[in-house]
């Protein structure tokens, strides 16, 4: 049983998939700079336009990162709203690493209650919501397919059985000295230590479908970055928290900047892990 608004954050997700892979299989990205000097091309603001058209019907506002720049004054008082990165990892999508993905987050009363994760290239769909936290991997030709693909997805609940071995996962473009002390101090606690690297949001869900650990974020991200990914990490059963208040990242903040924070599955307690 899948609720209407994931439905139709999952809908949106696939089609603006297939916008990404289009402008992906073209040689020239289109990209430009934007004013932080992280890079921009067609497939964002693309992805943004579908998403856009389909959260239009909810009648809920969106805060999205190739969207308009909205100040706290006209969003404090949002009690529900969608979260969007159109595409998070332009940079692994730049270099055609096809590590990049798809968020969509619900948020409600600064929690993210539901999310999508899909990783276009990969065919990887990921989603959590009340009803728990599901993967489901896409056939080759789903790009091709002109019907909604909900109905045809192979599910599987998350989180799957944890790998023997205490499993780290890092960011492939951000990996910070600080990060570096963190994993170091996990390997004196744990002794035999994997680390896992990838880029995007596809990170928290190698945590919340059981491939990781735990995922050490130690330097900054935006809200359209986690929200998507903490609401998977939570409905199967992990956390994400903000490093300073140790509890569960809040969301349409005032600085939409978010600290540190760390991840962990349903098999760790995270109360354990505040090495550093």
């Amino acid at each position: 049983m899948m609720n209407e608004l994931t439905a139709l954050a999952i809908e949106a997700a696939l089609q603006a998939g297939k916008e990404i892979m289009a402008v992906f299989n073209f040689d020239d990205f289109g990209v430009r700079l934007k004013s932080d000097d992280s890079p921009l091309t067609e497939a964002d603001l693309k992805s943004h336009q579908i998403i856009a058209s389909f959260l239009k019907s909810t009648d809920i506002p969106v805060l999205s990162e190739e969207g308009e720049e909205l100040s706290y004054e006209e969003r404090k008082n949002w009690s529900k709203l969608w979260i969007v990165d159109p595409l998070d990892g332009t940079k692994e999508f730049v270099k055609r690493s096809g590590e990049f993905t798809v968020n969509i987050a619900l948020v409600e009363h600064q929690k993210p209650v539901m999310g999508v994760v899909f990783a276009p290239y990969l065919g990887c769909l990921y989603w959590g919501d009340e009803n728990g936290a599901f993967k489901a991997n896409l056939k080759p030709d789903w790009i091709e397919l002109s019907s909604s693909l909900i109905d045809s997805l192979e599910v599987q609940k998350l989180p799957v059985k944890s790998p023997e071995v205490m499993t780290a996962v890092a960011s492939v473009s951000h990996f910070s000295k600080e990060t570096e002390a963190y994993i170091n101090a996990l390997k004196e606690k744990e002794g035999d230590v994997k680390l896992v690297s990838r880029g995007s949001s596809l990170k928290m869900c190698l945590v919340a479908e059981g491939s990781a650990h735990i995922y050490p974020r130690l330097g900054p991200t935006m809200e359209w970055d986690t929200a998507a990914g903490q609401a998977v990490i939570e409905a199967a059963g992990g956390q994400l928290n903000d490093w300073k208040t140790k509890e569960p990242m809040l969301y349409n903040r005032e600085d939409l900047l978010n600290g540190w924070f760390l991840a962990t599955g349903r098999a760790l307690n995270i109360e354990d892990y505040w090495l550093v």
